[in-house]
C-alpha cells in the first residue's frame, strides 16, 4: 500500500481520480454491463483511481432506500482488482521477454513490441520525461 507522501508525488505527477458517472437503464435502474465497460474506459486511460458516488449529476445513491452505493463499489473495486491481476501478469511476461532475449540474445519482434507499450501518462510526466 502506498504512503501519503507516495500519493501525494503521484497527485503532483498528474494522477486522476474521475468521478464515474452512473450507468443507468431507461428504467433508471444500474446497468451493470455499461458501468463495468465505464470504469474499464477510466481504467485503460489511466486513471490512478475511481470516484464512487461523487458525481454532480448522480441522484443520492448512498440513500439505503435507492441500493446502488454498494453494488457500484463492488463494480467498481472488482475492475479495479482485475485490471491490477492483468497488469501482474503482464509485467512477468515482459520480464520473461527480457530473460529470453538476453539468454538466447533474440526475442519476437512483434511480441516485444506490443508489450512493451507503455499505459498512458498524464501529460505532466510525459513532457518532463522529453526534457
Amino acid at each position: 500500500m502506498a504512503t501519503i507522501e507516495q500519493l501525494r508525488a503521484r497527485l503532483c505527477d498528474g494522477l486522476t481520480i474521475p468521478a464515474c458517472p452512473l450507468a443507468l437503464n431507461a428504467q433508471r435502474k444500474l446497468d451493470e454491463r455499461r458501468q463495468r465497460a465505464l470504469f474499464r474506459y477510466y481504467i485503460a486511460a489511466g486513471s490512478g483511481g475511481l470516484a464512487v458516488g461523487v458525481h454532480t449529476t448522480q441522484f443520492a445513491i448512498r440513500d439505503p432506500k435507492i441500493g446502488l452505493f454498494r453494488p457500484v463499489l463492488e463494480l467498481a473495486s472488482e475492475e479495479m482488482a482485475r485490471a491490477e491481476t492483468v497488469a501482474t501478469a503482464l509485467g512477468a511476461h515482459r520480464r520473461c521477454l527480457r530473460w529470453h532475449e538476453a539468454s538466447c540474445g533474440r526475442g519476437d519482434a512483434r511480441s516485444r513490441t506490443r508489450l512493451s507499450r507503455r499505459p498512458a501518462q498524464p501529460r505532466r510526466a510525459q513532457e518532463r520525461q522529453r526534457r
